[in-house]
């Protein structure tokens, strides 16, 4: 970091700690809804999943919201501080047990991501606009992604100690924890980024405050309350249709600041309008790995530890036991889905642990009573953060060597390898369900570490340069407004990944699941590359 701005360790330790507390939170949440054997919510799976997919979708909608307010009346830095304070309450809020506070502290984290995660990013490329730092800045956007992943790797480690030694709510304050610890990092390093936070003039012609949120958000509160309570469900439940309903409203927002921008400001929009529907898709592929491959980890892969390494991890508390025990009658088929009587009722009585049900008992037998230690399924979602701090500098580096030599493909091309790598991830599982015989038996956890290791190509070649396109192509006045739209996209995405998740039980053969995400990925790598002459030669004339 020595030749890069000063106030980018700050940031970057900032962005690391809030992120230890989001993707802690987020590691055990799924597992927290459906958990019947150790204090959980005890909620179906498709419950589960459809109130992730819109708890993650709205984390990242409020960034719309809390962008304007940074950029016409708050200030970053206030903004961040707000928002920080919110997500740190939340989180804590989670510790108590019980559907009411977890709602409650979901509430406080969508309002105070909205504040902070826009405007930490905008405030990043601000203090990259001295012309001394401008080259810097994708390397810049890369260094602050690496902290988000370190923050997000060590996390889930604590998560487990906190979670098997003292429980859930444990778990949940010690991201709130985390998070306040990133503020007071922010606050100390003040002085380095003062200069960076300006709030904008408006133009002729721009909306204010008030009416902008009467003309989006009252249009999106009652359109989402029509989705609502529209008869039938055209997306699958309720809230997906709340959730596009109220998104669209916003969405069009965005496209109407575009159409009626300064034609100088226009043809850069509309570039970035282009990346964030690219942006959708990949989202919508990636962030499946808190939904179906948190399913993959638990149930569908091999957990456990050589005997050799149990006795180290299970004195950190980073194993859980399971204990078998027969059932009276079996209540799910091979791939975990509820048995129903044929009124359409699920059948009750007692069951053994799901991890058992393809569980190869012939290897080690087991009687009644039996248990084994399992690797927590939470340590999964370290693979793909680790990943990134293991591949960030390599990633940077080979783009250097290729900048070096004037041949380092641009920002949209690395977007484009991004998606396809995403794509390509997906073929893995594929054959990890076909060694697996359709999940049947355990795969082993080779193939999960290997797909978070494609899709994690992927991931630093999309969105860390989205980070930097936004920063380079947005007018300075609405810098903060369109990463919120980074974001907006962001959030889009997240519910399509919910959507998708709903569908896991529809599959028999789970390959076909996979299958889709991948036909998805190469789609809007195709539509990506048709148009990456037009984005580079926008690129090229804003010199970004």
């Amino acid at each position: 970091m020595k030749n890069h701005p000063k106030g980018l360790p700050y940031l970057f330790l900032s962005e690391m700690w809030e992120r230890f507390g989001y993707y802690l939170m987020i590691g055990i949440l799924t597992l927290y809804m459906i958990d019947t054997e150790k204090g959980g919510l005890g909620m179906s799976d498709s419950k589960a999943q459809d109130i992730f997919g819109t708890f993650i979708a709205l984390v990242f909608l409020t960034p719309y919201i809390g962008g304007l307010l940074a950029d016409r009346v708050l200030g970053l830095r206030l903004s961040i501080t707000i928002g920080g304070v919110l997500m740190g309450l939340g989180y804590l809020t989670m510790y108590f047990k019980g559907e009411t506070a977890l709602f409650i502290g979901m509430a406080l984290v969508i309002l105070g991501n909205g504040f902070f995660k826009p405007n930490i990013s905008t405030l990043l490329g601000n203090i990259y606009n001295d012309p001394q730092y401008k080259n810097l800045k994708d390397s810049g956007y890369s260094i602050f992604y690496l902290g988000i992943n370190i923050g997000a790797f060590i996390c889930n480690f604590f998560a487990a100690y906190l979670k098997n030694k003292f429980g859930w709510g444990h778990a949940f304050a010690g991201a709130g924890i985390g998070m306040f610890v990133g503020l007071i990092v922010f606050w100390v390093g003040m002085k380095h980024y003062r200069h960076a936070d300006v709030i904008k003039p408006t133009k002729p012609g721009d909306m204010s405050v008030p009416t902008i949120l009467a003309v989006t958000i009252l249009p999106a509160i009652l359109a989402g309350i029509l989705g609502w309570f529209i008869p039938g469900n055209l997306l699958g439940s309720d809230s997906n249709d709340a959730f596009i309903f109220g998104a669209m409203p916003v969405v069009f927002y965005f496209v109407y600041i575009m159409l009626k921008a300064p034609a100088e400001d226009r043809k850069p929009m509309s570039a970035l309008m282009a990346v964030f529907a690219v942006s959708v898709v990949f989202w919508a592929i990636f962030k499946q790995n808190g939904t179906t491959l948190t399913l993959w980890a638990k149930r569908y892969t091999d957990r456990e530890l050589p005997q050799s390494l149990q006795g180290p991890a299970d004195k950190l508390y980073l194993l859980e036991t399971v204990t078998y025990q027969k059932a009276e009658q079996p209540l799910t088929d091979e791939h975990f889905r509820k048995l129903k009587d044929s009124s359409g009722n699920e059948i009750k009585g007692q069951d053994y642990p799901a991890y058992f049900k393809n569980y190869q008992a012939e290897t080690t037998p087991l009687q009644e009573g039996d248990s084994i230690k399992l690797i927590s399924t939470e340590i999964f979602q370290s693979v793909n953060p680790f990943f990134v701090v293991f591949l960030t500098p390599i990633v940077v580096a080979f783009f250097g060597f290729l900048r070096k030599r004037k041949k380092e493909p641009s920002t949209a091309s690395k977007m484009l390898y991004g998606v396809l790598f995403t794509a390509l991830s997906a073929t893995v599982m594929i054959a990890a369900v076909h060694f697996s015989f359709n999940g049947t038996e355990k795969a082993v956890p080779g193939w999960l570490i290997a797909n978070y290791g494609v899709i994690t190509l992927g991931e630093l070649c999309l969105s860390p340069m989205g980070l930097s396109l936004v920063s380079k192509l947005s007018p300075p006045r609405l810098t903060a407004l369109m990463m919120g739209g980074w974001f907006l996209s962001t959030s889009l995405g997240n519910k399509l990944s919910g959507i998708i998740a709903t569908t896991w039980d529809g599959y028999n053969d789970k390959s076909g699941f996979f299958l889709t995400n991948c036909i998805i990925g190469l789609a809007a790598a195709a539509i990506l590359l048709l148009f990456l002459k037009w984005l580079n030669g926008i690129i090229k004339e804003y010199n970004a």
